[in-house]
């Protein structure tokens, strides 16, 4: 029920945009957070949209930007000055309960879009 997309490779200072879109939700009414796995590494926390406001993980403040399109029903992880540590698969994730998702135990997961950042 959520499709992320906009994954590919960019050199490091580059930008993207992933889109997170959701079918059979109404995304106003949830929680929505963007999640990414490096490869060797455990998923981490990388930006999230609540009813309180928006949250970043310290290592993407300044660069990254969430948000929400309520009525294409998507939310966007918009992405500059991209370094190589940004590397990962993107997962976007989605539940009614805040602290689900803040936990990274929502009930509503992408399927991932690769993100590859090249020095």
């Amino acid at each position: 029920q959520l499709q992320a997309s906009g994954g590919g490779e960019v050199q490091a200072g580059g930008s993207l945009r992933l889109s997170c879109a959701a079918s059979g939700l109404t995304f106003s009414r949830y929680a929505v957070a963007w999640f990414r796995q490096a490869e060797g590494k455990e998923r981490g926390f990388v930006a999230r949209f609540s009813w309180s406001g928006t949250y970043y993980t310290g290592s993407v403040k300044g660069r990254f930007t969430i948000s929400r399109d309520n009525a294409k029903n998507t939310v966007y992880l918009q992405m500059n000055s991209l370094k190589p540590e940004d590397t990962a698969v993107y997962y976007c994730a989605a539940d009614t309960r805040n602290y689900e998702v803040v936990s990274g135990r929502a009930e509503y997961w992408g399927q991932g879009t690769l993100v590859t950042v090249s020095s």
